[in-house]
């Protein structure tokens, strides 16, 4: 998976991902963009591999539904409903990938599409206008959430996830979505990285939860709650079964469009980001259709 996840981000920018296999110590070359990084620490491999049906259903058990470790999207005008057609154009088991055994979404009345993601993902970054575009284009039987993930330590991904929940604790996840984007990897005042080499600041140098507390300062968030909730005994559980949906669902690096639980697959299994609004629209249909 290692081989084939490096040459889809050094071949193809426009699909990078953030993997939580790694060779090394995570650190990109000078010559590889922040984008085109995929490695992570030797520790975590083992949390890499798919889950199987055997240790998905083993761990189901402690996997709350989706919906109470995401969030919504802002309400949007709803697209029209695809009907379902399948022409092969999108193939089982290189396109998507079938969760075994599907998990329980929440919200029973809609098809639910999830990106797993991190703010401090370069690839996230990149495609987060296209998940933006995605969540704008769903029929109104369907509903975007979002899935934090923590598994690049080496690159500050729990503290993101740790500030993702908080913020949607205290109701301004949604609204700081993007700006969480830019203050990563525009301004920087945010970032892990050093935005000039694209390589990772010491650690003694990285974002810290006081910092995220000031950024959500600007949108009406006093500091001190901030850092009071994120450190909550309710933010660390959310962060826990968050880091169990990602191994139930299978993810192995960031972006992965997760559908009702059911299907997944990154950009690169896609083809690009077009074709990833494509398949997971696909993928809806296919569900409503009941296929």
């Amino acid at each position: 998976m290692l081989k084939r996840l490096t040459f889809l981000c050094a071949a193809l920018l426009a699909v990078s991902a953030c993997s939580h296999n790694s060779p090394d110590n995570g650190t990109a070359s000078p010559s590889q963009p922040a984008s085109a990084r995929t490695s992570a620490p030797t520790a975590l491999a083992s949390a890499a591999k798919p889950a199987t049906a055997a240790t998905a259903a083993a761990s189901s058990t402690a996997v709350v539904p989706a919906s109470a470790s995401t969030t919504t999207v802002a309400p949007k005008p709803s697209a029209p409903a695809t009907p379902f057609v399948d022409d092969g154009k999108w193939v089982e088991g290189k396109n998507y990938f079938t969760i075994e055994p599907a998990q329980p979404t929440g919200i029973p009345d809609k098809i639910v599409v999830t990106e797993a993601f991190s703010y401090a993902c370069p690839a996230c970054n990149a495609f987060h206008t296209s998940a933006d575009q995605l969540a704008r284009s769903l029929p109104s039987n369907a509903v975007m959430t979002y899935l934090p993930v923590s598994f690049r330590p080496d690159e500050n991904f729990p503290l993101f996830q740790r500030a993702y929940f908080a913020a949607k604790a205290l109701g301004v996840a949604d609204k700081t979505y993007n700006a969480m984007f830019d203050a990563v990897w525009k301004t920087g005042e945010l970032a892990s990285d050093d935005l000039t080499t694209g390589r990772p600041k010491p650690q003694s140098a990285w974002t810290t939860l006081d910092d995220v507390a000031k950024f959500y300062a600007k949108y009406g968030v006093d500091p001190k709650e901030f850092v009071a909730v994120a450190n909550s005994f309710s933010i660390n559980t959310q962060m826990k079964r968050a880091d169990d949906m990602v191994k139930v669902y299978g993810v192995e690096g960031t972006p992965t469009i997760i559908v009702n639980g059911k299907y997944r697959f990154t950009p690169g299994d896609a083809g690009g980001y077009a074709q990833s609004i494509e398949l997971a629209k696909w993928l809806v249909s296919k569900e409503a259709a009941g296929k």
